[in-house]
C-alpha cells in the first residue's frame, strides 16, 4: 500500500479576512465554555458556524465559500434570535422532526431551544413548553428513548452561583428534560451532580438504549465526586461498581467518542488538566467498563510540545476525525490555561494525534500547523469546503477564533449524510458502518460531547487508498440496511 502524506493544515484566520472578528470574553463564569455549532442551516451543503461570546454576543457565520475545494470564507449574518450574549456553547439538532436543524444554546442564564426555520433563521420555539432557569449550563446531550416523538434532553450544570458556601463544594445538578407527548415537562434533578463540564448520551452496549455519561470538573467538587454513568430507566439510576463502572475522578474538560479497535463498540477520549484519557470499551465485563490505554499509545498529550513551558496542560474540546484520510482516525485535542492558574502551563499549543497502523498516536501539531498558543475552548473538525479533508475551528478565549484549512494532500474519502423519517430524522443513537474488506469502521450517531461545541450533518470516513467500500445503518431499534456499495470521493445520502 502506498504511503499517505502527513497531515498539513493552511492558517486561514487573517488571510483575506475569510473569518469575521470574533472572540470570547468574559470573567469567571466565562473561564470554561466557548463552544461552535456546525452545522448547514441554508440547504447548501456548507456547514455553517454558530460561535459562543460569552459575554459578547454570539454569532452565525454563513459560509460563503465559493465552491467545492475553494478557499474557505465566512461572513457573519447573525439572525436577532441568535445575536445573544452569555452564550456558552451550542448543538445542532432536529428537534421538531421537520429536518431542519436547530439549536440548542448553553447559557450563563437561561438555556434557549431555537427553531430552525430555514435559510439560516431562527426563532424561538412556540410549542414545546420548554421552560429553563437561571443557570450556568456547561454541557448537553440528547436522545431519542424508544416511542417519543421529541429527543430527552440533557443540560449539564456547573457551579450553583445563588449558594453563599460557594463555588467550592456547590456543584449544580444535571437537568434531564423527558418529553411528554408534545411538550417537555418540568426537569428531573439528576443528584448528585459534580460539575459537569462535557455529557454524552451513548449506547455504548450496542443494545439500542443510550445511557448518560458525564465528565465532572473535581476542581469545583473537591471530595466525594467521580465520573458518571447514569442508566436511562424509568427512573435513572447511576451505574456503580456492581455494574462494571469503575469509580475515578479527574479534571474532566470534554468526551470524545469513537471505535478505534474495530470491535463495534465505542471507545472514549476524556480531556482533562494534566494528562488526557483514552479509554477502550471491555466487552467481555457485560457492563459499562473502560480500561485505560497504555503510556505507550502517545495519547496522554500532557505536557506542551512547543512554546517553551513545561507545566502540565490543560485540555478542553476534543474530537475525532481521520484529518489525512488513511482510513485511521486522529485526535483533536485544543489547550489553553484556565485563565492565570500558575500550576498549569500558560504556553500550551493544541493537540493533533495522528494514528499509525499499529494503534499508537504520534503528536503532529507543530508540522500539521495548528500548534496556536492562545487560550483554546471548543471547536469544530468538519469539512468546511467539501473537498473531503476535515478543516479546522477553534474558539479562543479573550482572543481571535482560529480556522485551519486542511490542505493534506489528498487520499480517497466518503461522506455519509442520513435522511431518516420523522421524528428521528438524523437518525441519532444509530451506527453507521463502512466494510473495506475485512475491516469495518463504526460511527455512533450522537449529540453531545466535545467541550460545549456540536455538529451535524457529516459522517466522514477516510478510505486511504481504496477506491470502494461497503456501508449500511444499524438503526437504534437495530435494524439494519443492506450492505451498499459505493464508490469514493463523493457524499452519499443513505435512508432507512
Amino acid at each position: 500500500m502506498a504511503l499517505i502524506a502527513p497531515p498539513a493544515f493552511a492558517d486561514v484566520t487573517y488571510i483575506q479576512r475569510p473569518l469575521p472578528d470574533h472572540v470570547y470574553a468574559g470573567g469567571w463564569e466565562h473561564f470554561v465554555g466557548g463552544g461552535v455549532a456546525a452545522f448547514d442551516c441554508n440547504g447548501d451543503q456548507f456547514p455553517e458556524l454558530y460561535v459562543a461570546g460569552g459575554e459578547n454576543p454570539a454569532q452565525l457565520m454563513r459560509n460563503v465559500t465559493t465552491g467545492v475545494g475553494e478557499d474557505l470564507v465566512f461572513d457573519a449574518r447573525t439572525p436577532e434570535a441568535l445575536a445573544v450574549s452569555g452564550v456558552i456553547g451550542a448543538y445542532p439538532l432536529d428537534i421538531d422532526g421537520d429536518a431542519i436543524l436547530d439549536l440548542a444554546i448553553l447559557r450563563n442564564g437561561p438555556d434557549l431551544l431555537m427553531q430552525g426555520l430555514g435559510d439560516c433563521a431562527f426563532a424561538p420555539f412556540a410549542d414545546l413548553d420548554f421552560t429553563s432557569g437561571d443557570h450556568w449550563t456547561t454541557a448537553f446531550s440528547a436522545t431519542w428513548e424508544a416511542g417519543n416523538t421529541l429527543p430527552t434532553l440533557a443540560f449539564g450544570t456547573y457551579v450553583d452561583r445563588t449558594d453563599p458556601d460557594g463555588p467550592f463544594g456547590t456543584c449544580d445538578a444535571t437537568l434531564l428534560y423527558r418529553p411528554q407527548g408534545q411538550s417537555y415537562p418540568a426537569a428531573t434533578r439528576l443528584e448528585p451532580g459534580f460539575c459537569a463540564l462535557s455529557m454524552l448520551f451513548t449506547d455504548w452496549s450496542r443494545t439500542g438504549r443510550a445511557d448518560l455519561r458525564v465528565s465532572n470538573d473535581r476542581h469545583y467538587y473537591v471530595r466525594g465526586g467521580q465520573e458518571q454513568m447514569w442508566a436511562m430507566e424509568d427512573t435513572p439510576r447511576l451505574f456503580s461498581q456492581d455494574d462494571g463502572w469503575q469509580p475515578f475522578m479527574l479534571w474532566g474538560m470534554g468526551i470524545a467518542s469513537r471505535d478505534l479497535n474495530g470491535d463495534g463498540y465505542s471507545d472514549v477520549y476524556l480531556t482533562s488538566m494534566g494528562d488526557q484519557k483514552l479509554q477502550y470499551f471491555a466487552p467481555d465485563t457485560g457492563g459499562p467498563s473502560y480500561r485505560d490505554a497504555t503510556y505507550a499509545r502517545g495519547t496522554t498529550a500532557h505536557r506542551p510540545y512547543t512554546g517553551g513551558d513545561g507545566r502540565p496542560s490543560t485540555g478542553w474540546h476534543a474530537g475525532f476525525g481521520d484529518v489525512n484520510n488513511d482510513g485511521l482516525d486522529d485526535i483533536f485535542v485544543s489547550k489553553g490555561n484556565v485563565e492565570q492558574m500558575p500550576g498549569a502551563a500558560m504556553e500550551d499549543p493544541n493537540n493533533l494525534l495522528i494514528q499509525s497502523a499499529d494503534g499508537s498516536f504520534t503528536e503532529s501539531g507543530l508540522e500539521a500547523g495548528i500548534s496556536n498558543l492562545a487560550r483554546s475552548r471548543g471547536a469544530a473538525l468538519m469539512d468546511l469546503n467539501m473537498d473531503g479533508r476535515l478543516d479546522l475551528a477553534v474558539v479562543n478565549r479573550r482572543a481571535q477564533m482560529g480556522l485551519y484549512q486542511n490542505t493534506s494532500a489528498q487520499a480517497n474519502w466518503l461522506i455519509v449524510q442520513l435522511a431518516s423519517p420523522a421524528p428521528n430524522t438524523g437518525s441519532v443513537g444509530a451506527h453507521v458502518e463502512l466494510r473495506i474488506g475485512d475491516r469495518v469502521q463504526t460511527r455512533e450517531i450522537t449529540v453531545g460531547g466535545g467541550h460545549a461545541s456540536g455538529q451535524a450533518g457529516q459522517i466522514h470516513f477516510g478510505l486511504g487508498q481504496a477506491t470502494a467500500a461497503e456501508i449500511r445503518i444499524i438503526q437504534p431499534d437495530q435494524s439494519a440496511s443492506d450492505w451498499q456499495q459505493v464508490t469514493a470521493n463523493q457524499i452519499v445520502t443513505l435512508s432507512h
